[in-house]
């Protein structure tokens, strides 16, 4: 059974290939130069996920 941080680190990796499939659909290098970019649910997602891996799940602070 994968440990705490493992679980973080997949759902990161797995938040940033579609974020970064999504730009290669979009053919943009990133999401600032996107129409799209406030609102969209793939990047907010992207965005909670690196904070969830930073934080492992705690409110507040960050584990680096």
């Amino acid at each position: 059974m994968p440990d705490n941080n493992e679980v973080y680190e997949e759902r990161l990796d797995e938040a940033m290939q579609i974020l970064q499939s999504c730009q290669q659909d979009h053919e943009v290098e990133s999401c600032y130069v996107c129409v799209q970019c406030i609102g969209c649910e793939i990047r907010t997602k992207y965005i909670r996920t690196v904070y969830e891996s930073m934080s492992k799940g705690e409110t507040g602070g960050f584990d680096f």
